[in-house]
């Protein structure tokens, strides 16, 4: 268990600082000195150290002078400018090293680690001439003298009162280290604890502490740590010398010259150590006996029970603040009741929603808040299985609500309901002005479609019309003029028919079908009904292991028309159109859901600008239609509970249309 070693800088800059820190962050601990009248005493409280002196710094060739008279084992380290007098003058004291400025970060790790080696080699030395020159009745001694005053009771009863307010810790602290410090009779006390689990210990108050002490941090690795750890007992400077392993009798003397204290108790709490608690020597200059080190145990216990409460509370009201503002802060409203239906809290935004005030409402019965979501809570509280949730009209606030319930349990204990309330009002309205602009969007696309779709017939019905009296007596002309006018007439027809189809859908009957079916017969009406001819090549891929789908037969194959069609008018450009009809079934595990059917085709893809509009009415750029081939398409897949998916590219289009199984699968 080696100590962690330390070195202390004396400098005014603030970058050699950060530097300095940076480097040596994973090798030693760095205390920082920068008032000259301190940086004896913090050597003295420190114990063995490297000493990294800044040599611009203030006063710096007085204190080297006497800091190098006064401790010539001392390892001290130079930084100066290059070729400078100070610098020449430190070489000349003989100090152990000098450097420049620039800090060269492996060259300046290497030196301490040099330097740190060697001063571990010093304390041993040192060590081992102590203990070689210790008397046998030194060693052998167990208990330091007692004092007169040994067994005497400590005032015990007034150290509760820090207890009072256990949400400031910082107060806490300074209460309790001023009441431990009454209690005991010792003229130092400091404590030192963890704010949480992995986070370094950091001084956190004391009484009569030396200056530097709330600069200090240990992390959960540091010696001292491992040592309370591993023996789970107070240190004693009395009883320093029955320590066997010099290494350790080092570390410990260095942390209590640290800390200007006789006496080191371990806090536990939650099975480990949250800190520890040190204290000075008596007021009356007494020495510490066996009895007392007992009493500074029980005051130990004290603390450490007084620091958990006080941690325990701290993270509940925390979690307490943190609940209570996410509460108050989403958007839906929240009313919970307990057993009883009574109403225990609410959010501001239910209280906005529902329009009522919180003081008003809280720890009255649940009907306050309104009939129907009381009826709905109190279900909520009387059911075992949680209700659907509800749409209503709020008669108080006229607002469009939508709430669900459930019950709140612990452990199977039911602690109440809760209703999370859901205001759809402003949802609502702007889906109507949605409709509204789309509905008027509709009518201008349709009229727009219509006027372009219908004029082409008219204007060849008049143009023939306008012609039939002076060219009456040509048969040829009667013949052509008849052939001319049932064929505009019948495409006017075709066309109020196509909308007043998407206008009027007719309704589906659903049974379970072979997919295959609808899919050949698609075919069959594209080919017929939009003259796919034999130069677009069409291959079929249709196992015989597809399930069954719940579906209209017509419905699906008036859909499949539409795709093939599409696809062979996309492809109708290459030299070799193509155009692929396949399907697969979809599994989860070893049941069959759902048959993907997919029409793919070579064409040069669908533009990106129109990419979004492909499914919306009277989205086309044929030459001739109405554009509602796919927002059909897309209808009928939805009525079947499926799904359309589009992925185009400059190579081609595919088309996939899922449609979930019946569960019975095709022989």
């Amino acid at each position: 268990m080696s100590p962690t070693p330390f070195s202390i800088l004396y400098t005014q800059d603030a970058d050699l600082i950060r530097r300095t820190k940076a480097f040596l962050r994973m090798l030693a601990q760095v205390r920082h000195v920068s008032d000259p009248d301190r940086l004896e005493p913090v050597l003295q409280q420190t114990g063995p150290v490297v000493l990294i002196m800044d040599l611009r710094a203030k006063e710096c060739r007085e204190l080297l002078d006497q800091i190098h008279d006064e401790q010539p084992d001392l390892l001290i380290i130079g930084l100066g400018v290059a070729q400078s007098e100070p610098l020449r003058q430190a070489e000349q004291l003989g100090i152990y090293a000098v450097e420049e400025l620039g800090l060269d970060r492996r060259r300046f790790q290497a030196l301490l680690v040099r330097a740190f080696n060697y001063q571990k080699v010093l304390q041993e030395n040192r060590d081992f001439h102590e203990t070689s020159t210790m008397t046998v009745d030194q060693v052998a001694r167990k208990e330091p003298v007692r004092s007169a005053d040994a067994g005497r009771a400590w005032p015990l009863l007034r150290f509760p009162r820090v207890l009072r307010r256990p949400d400031d810790m910082d107060g806490l602290v300074a209460s309790m280290v001023e009441a431990v410090a009454e209690a005991a009779g010792v003229s130092r006390v400091g404590l030192f604890s963890q704010s949480r689990k992995g986070e370094l210990y950091r001084f956190r108050g004391g009484v009569h502490c030396l200056p530097e002490t709330d600069q200090l941090a240990f992390s959960e690795r540091d010696g001292l740590v491992r040592w309370l750890e591993l023996n789970a007992h107070l240190i004693s400077r009395g009883y320093l010398n029955q320590t066997q392993d010099q290494r350790q009798r080092s570390m410990i003397r260095r942390v209590l010259d640290m800390f200007g204290a006789e006496v080191i108790a371990p806090l536990y709490a939650r099975g480990g150590i949250i800190g520890w608690i040190f204290f000075g020597h008596r007021v009356t200059g007494q020495l510490l006996d066996d009895g007392d080190l007992e009493r500074l145990t029980l005051l130990a216990e004290h603390v450490s029970t007084i620091l958990e409460n006080a941690v325990l509370y701290q993270e509940a009201t925390v979690e307490k603040t943190l609940a209570e503002t996410l509460l108050k802060s989403i958007p839906p409203g929240i009313v919970a009741v307990d057993t009883d239906a009574t109403i225990r809290w609410c959010n501001p935004r239910a209280e906005k929603i529902l329009g009522i005030s919180g003081s008003e409402v809280l720890n009255k019965p649940v009907e306050r808040v309104g009939t129907k979501l009381a009826g709905l809570l109190r279900e909520t509280l009387e059911s075992r299985t949680p209700p659907p949730p509800k749409h209503w009209i709020d008669a108080h606030s006229r607002r469009s609500l939508s709430v669900e319930a459930r019950q709140l349990a612990s452990n199977g204990s039911s602690l109440g309901a809760v209703a999370v309330i859901n205001d759809l009002t402003a949802e609502e309205t702007v889906r109507e002005k949605q409709v509204l602009v789309d509905r008027a969007a509709f009518w201008t696309d349709l009229a727009a479609s219509m006027s372009h779709e219908i004029r082409n017939p008219l204007v060849a019905i008049k143009t023939f019309a306008q012609l039939l009296p002076e060219r009456f007596d040509d048969a040829d002309f009667r013949k052509e003029f008849n052939h001319i006018v049932v064929q505009e007439i019948d495409r006017l027809d075709r066309i109020i028919t196509q909308i007043n189809n998407f206008a009027h859908p007719p309704e589906l009957v659903l049974k379970s079908i072979d997919v295959r079916t609808p899919v050949k017969k698609g075919l069959e009406i594209a080919r017929s009904r939009f003259g796919i001819n034999g130069k677009v090549e069409i291959e079929t891929a249709l196992p015989n292991d597809l399930p069954r789908v719940l579906g209209d037969e017509s419905a699906l194959a008036e859909a499949f028309a539409h795709l093939v069609a599409n696809a062979a008018e996309a492809s109708s450009e290459r030299n070799k159109p193509r155009i692929m009809l396949s399907a697969k079934p979809v599994r989860e595990g070893q049941r069959p859901s759902a048959v993907i059917v997919t029409v793919r085709d070579n064409g040069h893809g669908i533009a990106p600008d129109i990419k979004g509009k492909i499914f919306s009415p009277f989205c086309t750029t044929k030459p001739r239609g109405m554009g509602l081939g796919l927002p059909i398409v897309k209808r009928t897949v939805f009525d079947h509970h499926g799904r359309v998916d589009v992925d185009s590219t400059a190579k081609g289009t595919l088309v996939s249309v899922m449609l979930p199984a019946s569960g019975a699968a095709i022989n």
